[in-house]
C-alpha cells in the first residue's frame, strides 16, 4: 500500500460505521489499455487480474460486506469469437489460481446472470470456485457473468407470472419487495456506491434495478490501473455524499 492509499485507509478506518456495505465495479477500458500499449485485447483483461486483487483486498482491509464485478456482459457475446473464447479461458484459469488465496482471506462468492449461456467447462469451474468457497465469512464477492440489466428484469417478471399462474402469489402481492426478491441479486443488499472506470458516463445495462439510489463514482482511470487507492479515494467522495433517497433534507429544499 502507497503512503496515500496509507493515508486515505486510515482515514476511512475512522468512519468506519458509515462505510458502504456493497459496493459494485463495472470493470472497463481493458481493451484500449492495452490498444495504447500496441498489445493485444486479452493483455488488457489479464492485467486486469491485479485491479480484481486490488479491489477485493481493499474491499477486505475496510470489512466491505459485498463486493460485485461486472465481469461479462450479456452484450459481450457479440465480440470476436477469438476474444469470447479467450476471456472464457482467462476466466476459468483465473477462479482457479485464485481459489484458495481467496479462501484463505474468508472470501465467498456469487453469480448473477445467465449462468446456463455459459461453456459447460466454465460454468464447472464456477460451480467448484463456489462450492470451495462457501464458509467465507468476511466478505461476499459477486461475479456479474453473461448478464444483462434488462435480461434480469424479464427473467424476474417472468418468475413472478409462473408465481401467480401457479397460485402461489396474488397480484395484489407484488410490489417492490417481491420483485426484488426474484432478481438474481435477491440474497444481497443493493450496491451503497457503483464504481466505473475508463471515465465512460454511463451504466451499461448494469443492476438496472438495484442501483436506483446508489452513489455513482467514475475514475478517467483503465480497469488494468486500478487499485487500492481509486477504491479508497471513490469510497471517501462517497461518504462526502448527501444520501437523501429521493427526500428532502432536514430543513426543506437547498437554495441553488
Amino acid at each position: 500500500m502507497t503512503e496515500s492509499s496509507d493515508r486515505l485507509f486510515r482515514a476511512l478506518q475512522k468512519r468506519a460505521p458509515d462505510l458502504p456495505r456493497h459496493i459494485a465495479i463495472i470493470m472497463d477500458g481493458s481493451g484500449r489499455w492495452a490498444r495504447r500499449r500496441g498489445l493485444p485485447r486479452l493483455a488488457g483483461h489479464r492485467h486486469g487480474r491485479h485491479a480484481v486483487r486490488s479491489a477485493i483486498q481493499g474491499c477486505l482491509d475496510l470489512s466491505i460486506e459485498c463486493l460485485t464485478l461486472y465481469t461479462f456482459s450479456m452484450e459481450n457475446w457479440s465480440r470476436p469469437r477469438a476474444e469470447v473464447d479467450g476471456l472464457m479461458r482467462f476466466l476459468k484459469g483465473t477462479l482457479q489460481e485464485e481459489r484458495e488465496d481467496l479462501e484463505r482471506n474468508g472470501v465467498s462468492m456469487g453469480v448473477i446472470g445467465d449462468v446456463e449461456s455459459l461453456p459447460d467447462s466454465v460454468r464447472k469451474v464456477v460451480q467448484e470456485s463456489i462450492d470451495h468457497l462457501k464458509d467465507g465469512k468476511r466478505l461476499r464477492l459477486t461475479l456479474a457473468l453473461s448478464y444483462g440489466g434488462r435480461q434480469e428484469l424479464v427473467h424476474a417478471a417472468m418468475a413472478l407470472a409462473r408465481d401467480v399462474k401457479a397460485g402461489r402469489l396474488r397480484i395484489d402481492e407484488i410490489d417492490e419487495e417481491a420483485f426484488s426478491a426474484r432478481l438474481w441479486t435477491g440474497e444481497l443488499p443493493d450496491p451503497d456506491l457503483l464504481i466505473r472506470t475508463s471515465g465512460e458516463m454511463r451504466v451499461s445495462n448494469f443492476l438496472l434495478w438495484q442501483i436506483a439510489y446508489s452513489e455513482l463514482w467514475v475514475t478517467p482511470t483503465f480497469w488494468p490501473d486500478f487499485r487500492e487507492r481509486h477504491l479508497f479515494e471513490a469510497i471517501t467522495d462517497y461518504l462526502g455524499r448527501d444520501r437523501r433517497f429521493g427526500k428532502l433534507a432536514p430543513g426543506g429544499p437547498r437554495r441553488r
